[in-house]
């Protein structure tokens, strides 16, 4: 069994900064990309950031230069730092894992998703 858990969301300022992690436990054999979607009330989920096994990684435009992604493969852990917030950029922010498992059948590669977490930017 595989879980995925985000942590670090909250409430900040125009301009201020936030740290989100997720960690990914349980029957890991593999994680392929790993990263962060977001949903504002009343919109679609949007990509906000991903990062692949290596060092590829992909940025919505609207974040790009003041988000960044980085991994750490050996904890399966991924962290989002998010700098200079706007309050367009409040919204539930969730891990995505592609994660390869060891079933009865073989291997399997499936996506996996945390829970969520509330990022809320706003004086």
């Amino acid at each position: 069994q595989v879980q995925v858990v985000e942590s670090g969301g909250g409430l900040v300022q125009p301009g201020g900064s936030l740290i989100l992690s997720c960690a990914a436990s349980g029957s890991i054999l593999s994680i392929n990309d790993m990263g962060w979607y977001r949903q504002a009330p009343g919109k679609q989920r949007e990509l906000v950031a991903i990062r692949a096994s290596g060092s590829r990684t992909n940025y919505a435009d609207s974040v790009k230069g003041r988000f960044t992604i980085s991994r750490d493969n050996a904890k399966n852990t991924v962290y989002l730092q998010m700098n200079n917030l706007k309050p367009e950029d409040t919204a539930v922010y969730s891990c995505y894992a592609q994660i390869t498992t060891a079933q009865a059948m073989g291997l399997i590669r499936s996506d996996y998703w945390g829970q969520g977490t509330q990022v809320t930017v706003s004086s």
